[in-house]
């Protein structure tokens, strides 16, 4: 009871200083959004918000409310353009994958533009908000043309609490077969109250909380095979979600 006691005031710093410093941000965002050649900064943007969430991840151990691992990516080539794809069970996924792979760019629901904690950061980062039509996939193509990644959570939204993987839309593999880039694979476990779909981010989970990032695998899709490249990350994800994960158990 003592330790709860010192959990959610805790929690709600960590809350605290992310929303401080998102406004901050944002307002400078939004500035820059006034000014000719916005596009400019892009880079800027996207390698402060890699440095903010990173440090806000450290931020939320150091309280001890939320421990996150990372396995797998030493490896990785990361300035090769490439699809990150990654389920999606909780609220903090994105902060996640942006806190670990540099200059890539993020898929976002169209709904954050309305937040004004989060989109003229994203506008100013280049971040895709999009559903998966024409346009959409050309200007995912054209991105990935010019070496940055794209970040893609391929259920469109967060996992739905009955089942371990919502079934997968196929565009991002449509994406990477026309840029001819991988598909790169992250599996995420996270405590299973760590803010899934339909639960509100200001309702405190059980502390600590605890999220695995696991980079799996590198699928190359070929011509004419990105409905069997969607079945296969599909596949893999379900199989991989089976195992428990190495953070959960510490």
């Amino acid at each position: 009871m003592l330790k709860r006691f010192y959990q959610v005031p805790a929690y709600a710093l960590g809350w605290l200083t992310f929303g401080v410093c998102a406004l901050a941000f944002n307002f400078l965002c939004a500035v820059l959004l006034l000014l000719p050649g916005r596009e400019t900064w892009g880079r800027f943007a996207r390698a402060t918000l890699h440095l903010f969430f990173a440090a806000w991840l450290r931020w939320l151990r150091l309280l001890g409310v939320l421990r996150v691992q990372w396995h797998g990516f030493e490896s990785v080539p990361f300035k090769k353009p490439a699809v990150w794809v990654a389920n999606h069970p909780g609220l903090l996924d994105a902060t996640f994958l942006l806190a670990c792979v540099p200059d890539v760019i993020c898929v976002f629901k169209p709904a954050m533009l309305r937040n004004p904690f989060l989109a003229p950061a994203a506008i100013v980062a280049g971040y895709a908000a999009g559903e998966y039509g024409p346009d959409f996939i050309r200007e995912s193509v054209r991105k990935l043309s010019e070496g940055r990644s794209v970040l893609i959570f391929p259920e469109g939204t967060r996992t739905s609490l009955d089942r371990s993987l919502n079934p997968l839309k196929s565009g991002f593999a449509l994406i990477a077969e026309r840029a001819r880039v991988p598909v790169r694979v992250v599996v995420i476990h996270a405590s299973r109250d760590l803010l899934p779909r339909g639960k509100p981010w200001w309702l405190v989970p059980r502390l600590p909380a605890f999220a695995e990032v696991q980079f799996d695998s590198s699928i190359t899709v070929d011509p004419d095979s990105a409905r069997e490249a969607t079945a296969r990350v599909e596949a893999r994800l379900q199989e991989v979600l089976r195992a428990p994960a190495q953070a959960m158990t510490v």
